[in-house]
C-alpha cells in the first residue's frame, strides 16, 4: 500500500504519473535508437504508446510482483523528460528500478536528481533496498548509479539483443549513509 503518493519534487524535477498528454515527448525520446540502446523495451507505434500511457496513468504504484512506470517532468515546464520503471519484488521489500533520460535532459543532472528521489520515494514506502541491471557498456547509467550510492552487488554474463554483454547490478540500502541527497526535504 502506498504511503506516499505523487507527485514528488526535487529543485528540478518532478516525479509524477504519466498520462495520454504526454504523448509527443514521450515518443520523442521513446523512439530515439541511442536512448533506447540498452533498454529492454522497443520503440512502439503512436498508438501503442497512447495505449501504454492510458494504461500506467491509471496503474496502482509500487504493488508487489508488477511494474509501474512513473514520468520525470521538468518542474518548471511540466514537460517529460524521461521515465522511471520500478518493480517491487513479493514482498514488496527489494525493488528493481530502471531509467529512461531523453538526450536533451542528459549530462546536466537531471537523472541523478530523479533517480535520487525515486529512491527515496520508493524507501518512504517501505521498501528496504533498490537494486538497478545495466550492461557494463552503459557507462552513463553505471555512473549514475554510483552517484546515488548504489554499489555493485553482481556481474553476470548475460545476451541481449542476440548479443553477448556483461550485466552489472548496483544496489542501495534504506538508510545508507552514502545516499545522494534529492534536495527535497
Amino acid at each position: 500500500m502506498i504511503r506516499h503518493e505523487l507527485p514528488r519534487e526535487t529543485p528540478r524535477t518532478v516525479l509524477r504519473r504519466l498520462s495520454p498528454g504526454d504523448l509527443k515527448e514521450f515518443q520523442a525520446y521513446r523512439q530515439d535508437p541511442e536512448v533506447g540502446r540498452y533498454q529492454s523495451w522497443t520503440a512502439m507505434s503512436d498508438e501503442a504508446a497512447e495505449a501504454f500511457l492510458k494504461e500506467v496513468a491509471g496503474d496502482d504504484l509500487l504493488c508487489p510482483g508488477a511494474w509501474c512506470q512513473i514520468g520525470i517532468a521538468a518542474r518548471d515546464t511540466d514537460t517529460i523528460l524521461g521515465d522511471i520503471g520500478l518493480c517491487p519484488d513479493a514482498e514488496g521489500r527489494r525493488v528493481e528500478i530502471g531509467f529512461t533520460l531523453s538526450r536533451a535532459a542528459q549530462g546536466r543532472g537531471l537523472g541523478t536528481e530523479a533517480v535520487a528521489a525515486a529512491v527515496q520515494w520508493v524507501f518512504d514506502n517501505g521498501a528496504e533496498s533498490v537494486f538497478g541491471i545495466t550492461d557494463i557498456c552503459n557507462t552513463a547509467s553505471v555512473r549514475l548509479m554510483e552517484r546515488l550510492g548504489m554499489k555493485e552487488t553482481a556481474r553476470n554474463e548475460a545476451i541481449f539483443r542476440g548479443a553477448p554483454c556483461t550485466e552489472v547490478t548496483y544496489t542501495v540500502s534504506r538508510g545508507s549513509d552514502e545516499r545522494v541527497s534529492t534536495g527535497t526535504p
